[in-house]
């Protein structure tokens, strides 16, 4: 179903952008891109923007005109981020995945086109879309970089598609657990957990504050070296949590739990 979704990109200015909605289409699913008329394509900044992405790069069309890049559709789909002198059909970002799916379940090829990014869509070419796509965005701020308005709607569609398949769109406990497992800890939470183990440390009369020496700067190195992943931390912090409780006679005995290697 997904296959049949284009992302048509009309005179691209900014090859960053295009490497940019191409990594977007492939953190969703989405593989077909069509590039209308770009000013600077192939392009080594696309490929960096793409950042792994570099197959829908690859395999993009690029084509002259905007009526090439419609051809096979029977549904197309407007961004719009400005009023028109003559109104037409609107959609927000999820009424568009819902209508671009049923319009694929039926068959149809559809095409979700955005345009340049210093002036979007002429009216020319928005007359040429079923619908308009409105992004509904902070009026005091409302314009957004061309990738980003693709991961919006190319969020929305991949979440329609996951509806529509009956899939799960949050983790489960063993997919949340393994990310854990996997995820290495930030800099800040590496900074909390200090903080917890010289706390710690103070209460059980292991460090002397009048006379600390190297321990904690050895500590920072060692655990520096360890690669901690998420996981790992939540454990550390637990034994850092009971031992404070023992030490100030809180703690009660009690059954530990098997740790999840999942």
């Amino acid at each position: 179903m997904l296959h049949n979704i284009r992302v048509v990109l009309v005179n691209t200015s900014h090859p960053g952008n295009i490497g940019g909605a191409a990594r977007a289409m492939k953190n969703m699913g989405l593989s077909r891109l069509y590039l209308v008329d770009p000013e600077d394509f192939p392009s080594g900044e696309a490929n960096a923007r793409a950042s792994g992405a570099n197959d829908v790069l690859d395999a993009a069309i690029v084509v002259d005109t905007l009526e090439e890049a419609l051809t096979g559709c029977s549904l197309v789909l407007g961004t719009s981020a400005r009023d028109r002198r003559i109104p037409w059909p609107l959609l927000d970002p999820r009424e568009c995945a819902t209508t671009s799916l049923a319009q694929v379940e039926q068959g149809g090829e559809v095409a979700l086109v955005f345009g340049r990014e210093y002036a979007g869509l002429t009216n020319e070419e928005l007359q040429r879309c079923h619908y308009h796509v409105h992004i509904p965005s902070d009026p005091a701020f409302g314009s957004l970089n061309l990738a980003a308005a693709v991961q919006v709607l190319v969020y929305e569609v991949r979440m329609a598609w996951l509806a529509a398949q009956n899939q799960p769109t949050k983790m489960n406990k063993v997919e949340a657990t393994a990310m854990l497992n996997t995820q290495p800890v930030t800099v800040e939470e590496l900074e909390l957990y200090y903080e917890h183990l010289e706390q710690t440390l103070v209460e059980i009369g292991f460090l002397d504050p009048a006379k600390p020496r190297h321990l904690m700067s050895r500590l920072r190195r060692l655990y520096g070296r360890a690669g901690i992943s998420k996981l790992e931390m939540n454990i550390l912090r637990g034994i850092l949590t009971e031992t404070q409780k023992a030490a100030r006679g809180e703690s009660h005995p009690r059954t530990i739990p098997p740790i999840d290697n999942a």
